[in-house]
């Protein structure tokens, strides 16, 4: 093996090369999927897995990995983060590169980023981050933001899904003046959305409300981080999720309601899912695990690494949406990663709105659901699965290429101990960032080792990535999420009792 170089800009060790075999067998360790467990090992060539059964006889070209004891699982896919972005006057410090490196470290082997067209754009927002994600070191695949509506847009829209792979669109009820589109436009992209069969995501916050929020604490002389906190309250999320599912109910059209972060925006998902609403609720690590008392520590550096929007919100908050999410109201685990250092934070330091909104998680994603979730006793190992992998990949309708250790699957796959312990540190991860607002967090159950694209990527505690090893991934529309919608619409025309003309989307 050979011995990596620890100093690096990634804060651990790096390396640019790939040690793995083309064939690897994964002996002894107990294989989970969202649908079972069972004993069995898995073999990998050409990076497929090609078997998965208990004792595979191989020849002596063939690299073993003993897992047992151990899980051996999908790896992670998160369906939330920010690389290479431009936002509020800065670029997010970790790119497709760094960000990627450090999700492989912690068992993450795909992420879905979101392509923020510039000046609405789409086609031109799609080249532009193509070309920022040619040094990816795993695979990806791509959320598109409408930030603004006209007939390009709409037939860009088009484009995107029809020869591009996207299969999701992503609308913004909050950042009034930038991203932020009125209901008129988001009507029209849920049509859209619909009838191309791609799913449309909210960000769910009432813009013109956050805006009227944030003059109100300048007035008040708050400037600090709190002021974030205190001029976009939970009820704000609580009214734009309430305002989206309703609109989505409108229009018949599925709904992602991308960060759930408080009770009040829980809620709402969990009323409309017990109605039988077609909406998804994805949690964020950081809504699971944090409150806001950390917004008025009196060091801004300490408090403002902690700033995103919707906020972390206050205690009872996170208890509420780890249950929603042992239960099912929520669906899956993101990060909404969007790293900005220290520098970049101090934009803000006289002023809470000029602090660049976003904070860590790609990395430590896998490791803290598994310690507060699994084993805490909140939910199973196979459920686990589900929430970090399986269910999103069957949403963008990627399953089983992704999220599944079965033949025929890609070869992404983590090794996790459950017994191993870790801490986490600004020190040792691989983030770019300066900072980690889950700092010296410990824990039970560990990733010790990662393989994406059927290459040993992490082991060790050594991480052995290769630039532009990564490949986008197209996810097709018309996921499951729609399987039955012409059928609804056909039942609605017909209660109308009204003699119209049905037509087909």
């Amino acid at each position: 093996m050979q011995i990596c170089d620890a100093a690096t800009s990634f804060g651990g060790p790096l390396c640019g090369f790939s040690s793995s075999s083309p064939k690897i067998l994964i002996k002894g360790g107990t294989v989970v999927n969202a649908h079972h467990l069972e004993a069995s090992d898995v073999y990998i060539e050409n990076g497929i897995i090609l078997d998965v059964k208990p004792n595979i006889k191989v020849g002596d070209d063939v690299t073993i990995i003993d897992a047992s004891g151990k899980f051996v699982m999908p790896g992670g896919i998160d369906p939330h983060a920010h690389l290479a972005m431009e936002f509020m006057g800065s670029e997010t410090i970790d790119d497709f590169f760094s960000g990627q490196a450090a999700a492989l470290a912690g068992g993450t082997t795909m992420h879905i980023d979101f392509v923020i067209p510039p000046n609405g754009n789409l086609s031109a927002g799609f080249e532009s981050y193509k070309e920022k994600a040619k040094n990816s070191c795993m695979d990806y695949g791509f959320h598109m933001a409408v930030t603004k509506w006209d007939e390009s847009v709409s037939k860009d829209m088009e484009i995107m899904v029809k020869e591009k792979g996207i299969n999701s669109f992503k609308f913004f009820l909050a950042y009034k003046g930038s991203f932020m589109v009125s209901d008129e436009s988001l009507l029209e992209g849920f049509k859209k959305c619909k009838s191309l069969g791609a799913l449309p995501l909210v960000h769910a916050e009432n813009g013109d409300a956050v805006f009227e929020g944030q003059k109100r604490m300048i007035d008040l002389g708050i400037t600090g981080p709190e002021g974030h906190a205190l001029s976009r309250p939970p009820v704000l999320e609580g009214e734009a999720t309430s305002r989206a599912i309703r609109l989505a109910a409108f229009v018949n059209t599925p709904l992602y309601i991308v960060h759930v972060m408080s009770i009040d925006a829980m809620e709402e998902v969990a009323r409309a899912r017990k109605s039988g609403q077609r909406v998804v609720g994805e949690s964020v690590v950081s809504s699971l695990l944090l409150d806001d008392s950390v917004l008025w520590d009196p060091d801004f550096n300490i408090a403002a690494k902690f700033v995103m929007s919707p906020p972390i919100r206050g205690p009872g908050h996170a208890e509420a949406l780890q249950a929603a999410l042992s239960t099912g109201v929520l669906q899956l685990v993101g990060t909404d990663h969007c790293t900005f250092n220290s520098t970049q934070k101090s934009q803000g330091k006289h002023d809470f709105r000029k602090i660049p909104n976003g904070v860590n998680g790609i990395e430590e994603r896998m490791i803290l659901v598994w310690d507060t979730m699994v084993a805490s006793g909140r939910v199973s190992v196979s459920d686990y699965v589900r929430m970090t992998s399986t269910e999103c990949a069957k949403i963008f309708n990627i399953y089983p290429r992704k999220g599944a250790i079965l033949a025929g699957s890609d070869a992404d796959v983590i090794v996790l101990n459950p017994n191993a312990s870790f801490e986490i540190s600004s020190n040792s991860h691989h983030s770019r960032t300066d900072t980690n607002v889950y700092e010296g967090w410990k824990g039970k159950g560990n990733v010790e080792v990662t393989i994406a694209g059927g290459r040993i990527v992490w082991q060790n505690d050594e991480l052995n990535v290769v630039p532009g090893s990564g490949k986008y991934v197209e996810m097709p529309p018309f996921g499951y999420l729609f399987d039955g919608i012409s059928k609804a619409d056909e039942n609605y025309i017909s209660s109308l009792k009204a003699h119209v003309k049905i037509q087909n989307y």
